[in-house]
């Protein structure tokens, strides 16, 4: 199927949960949610953001993500909930700081300032900091918005959405403390850290999959017992 132009897969019926890849990701690598999902009565709806998986396109921003989960949100007729992995999990808050009503999130590994990000890619290629400066310039110029404008941190205050964060401990690319810095500033989120899973294979844990599942289902639960 197709969603907002990006190539799109819905698995079972109810109230849909969407699952949102991160940078250089594709919606399989969130696949192990799927099924527990579906059994617990949700529908599940993942996506290739334009640039990405099976998608057409050739370039992604934190904002761009941010517009497609909310396009998507809105020809789904509204979600209720979100899995987010890494870029994934910047992109929602944004959406949620822009509009986007969700019942419950969980973020696995998620960054929190687009200028770290950059600080990190421009490290992996190599590049001074007056070339990383101009870098930035020109992307801004390319958004219209400043990048300290899409801080998650400066975000999640203001969100009421209830939050899981999962995190590992020795991820490599965004480091624990980046989430943890997330769930401080996101009003009564929760936090979990593992351990010897990194940024990429804590997506396969099963351990992770359990808990983010019972966490987005938590209300469904506290329905049944009352």
């Amino acid at each position: 199927m197709s969603i907002a132009g990006m190539k799109a897969w819905s698995w079972g019926t109810g109230p849909t949960v969407l699952l949102v890849h991160g940078w250089n990701g594709r919606a399989t690598q969130l696949g192990g949610f799927v099924t527990p999902l579906v059994a617990g009565g949700y529908r599940v709806v993942a996506f290739d953001a334009p640039g990405h998986g099976d998608s057409p396109g050739n370039a992604l921003s934190l904002p761009e993500l941010a517009s497609c989960i909310r396009q998507v949100a809105d020809e789904l007729g509204g979600i209720y909930g979100v899995i987010a992995h890494s870029l994934g999990g910047a992109a929602t808050t944004l959406a949620l700081s822009e509009g986007l009503e969700i019942e419950r999130a969980v973020f696995v590994s998620p960054p929190a300032d687009p200028r770290e990000f950059l600080a990190i890619f421009g490290a992996a290629l190599g590049i001074t900091d007056e070339v990383r400066a101009r870098v930035k310039e020109r992307v801004e110029r390319r958004l219209g918005t400043r990048m300290e404008n899409m801080q998650a941190t400066v975000l999640a205050p203001a969100i009421r959405v209830p939050l899981l964060v999962v995190h590992d401990r020795d991820d490599k690319e965004v480091p624990v403390r980046v989430g943890e810095s997330v769930a401080r500033a996101w009003p009564g989120a929760d936090l979990i850290i593992t351990e010897g899973l990194g940024h990429q294979r804590i997506l396969r844990a099963e351990t992770v999959t359990n808990v983010a599942v019972s966490f987005i289902d938590a209300t469904k639960h506290r329905k049944q017992a009352a």
